[in-house]
C-alpha cells in the first residue's frame, strides 16, 4: 500500500486577497504543513482565511537542505502545501527546485492554480499574446545582463520581465539601446489599489520614469523584433558564446539555451559540445 503523501502547489493573491480559490483555501486548510517562501507573509493569509497551520521556511539559500526534509516529510505520509509570497510557486521562485526534488523521489505532486504577474500583466499589455517568452529579472552582472539582453535583439516573441521599483532606472535605460523604439508596457502594482498600466515606448519610457518615480511590484511587457538576423554563427562560435556566459556563472543548460537563441544554433547541439 502507498502511503506517500502530496505536495501541492498553491498559488496565491499578488496584491488582492480576494483572488485566492476556494479550492487553495481548501488546500491549505487541510494539508498537514506549508512549505512557505516567507512565513511571516504566508502567516497574514493564513490569519485572513481563519487557518493555523505548521509552516516550514523554504527559500533560496535554504531551498536543498529544507526539500531534502520536505521530500523525506511527504514521503513518510503527510500532504504539504508550497506557496510563494505571491503567485505561482516554482517560477522565478526556489519552489522549482522542490518540484525536481520531488520528481527524482517518486513523489506526486498536484497544482493548484492562482494567480500570476507574468500572465496578467501579458493579458492587459497590448501586445501580441500569441507567443511569449518569460525573461524573469536581468541579472545585476554587467556582462551576463549585456549578453542576457543581446541575445533577445532579434526575438521575435513578446517577452515579459520582473523589475524591482529601485532598478527600474537601469533597465529603461538599458532598453533604450537594446531595443530602440520598441513598444513597452509597464504594468504596476497588479490587482493592487494602484494598479497602473502603462503602454508606452522604450524611448518615451526612458525620458519620463527613469527618475525613479514608479513604485511597487513592476512587470515590463516587452514587443517582439521585427528584424531578421543578419550575422551567421557557426556552432563553434555558439559554444563559444555559451562558455562565455558559464564562466560568469550561468548553468550550462541556459547557456546554450541562450547562445542558441542568439546564434540559431540548436540547443542540444550547444549543450553537447560543452560537455
Amino acid at each position: 500500500m502507498d502511503n506517500k503523501g502530496i505536495l501541492y502547489v498553491v498559488g496565491t493573491p499578488i496584491g488582492n486577497l480576494s483572488d485566492l480559490s476556494p479550492r487553495a483555501a481548501q488546500t491549505l486548510s487541510e494539508v498537514d504543513f506549508i512549505a512557505a517562501e516567507d512565513t511571516r507573509v504566508t502567516v497574514k493569509l493564513l490569519n485572513h482565511l481563519g487557518i493555523k497551520k505548521p509552516m516550514v521556511s523554504y527559500f533560496e539559500h535554504n531551498k536543498q537542505f529544507k526539500g531534502e526534509l520536505i521530500c523525506d516529510r511527504i514521503l513518510s505520509g503527510e500532504n504539504c502545501a508550497v506557496v510563494t509570497d505571491a503567485g505561482m510557486p516554482c517560477i522565478s521562485d526556489p519552489g522549482e527546485e522542490l518540484i525536481k526534488q520531488c520528481a527524482e523521489r517518486g513523489i506526486k505532486t498536484e497544482v493548484v492554480p492562482g494567480p500570476s504577474a507574468v500572465i496578467s500583466a501579458l493579458c492587459v499589455s497590448g501586445l501580441s499574446t500569441g507567443r511569449f517568452t518569460f525573461e524573469g529579472f536581468l541579472s545585476v552582472n554587467k556582462k551576463s545582463r549585456k549578453e542576457h539582453l543581446e541575445s533577445l535583439a532579434f526575438e521575435k516573441r513578446t517577452m515579459v520581465f520582473y523589475e524591482a521599483p529601485h532598478k527600474l532606472a537601469n533597465t529603461l535605460a538599458d532598453f533604450y539601446k537594446a531595443f530602440p523604439d520598441r513598444k513597452l508596457t509597464i504594468a504596476r502594482e497588479l490587482t493592487k489599489l494602484h494598479e497602473e498600466i502603462i503602454r508606452t515606448t522604450t524611448t518615451e519610457a526612458f525620458e519620463k520614469y527613469s527618475d525613479s518615480s514608479l513604485k511597487g511590484e513592476i512587470v515590463l511587457v516587452l514587443e517582439g523584433s521585427s528584424e531578421e538576423k543578419v550575422q551567421e554563427y557557426t556552432l563553434e562560435d555558439a559554444v563559444e558564446i555559451a562558455k562565455k556566459m558559464i564562466e560568469e556563472g550561468i548553468k550550462p543548460t541556459q547557456a546554450a539555451k541562450d547562445a542558441a537563441s542568439l546564434t540559431d544554433m540548436k540547443k542540444n547541439d550547444i549543450y553537447k559540445e560543452l560537455i
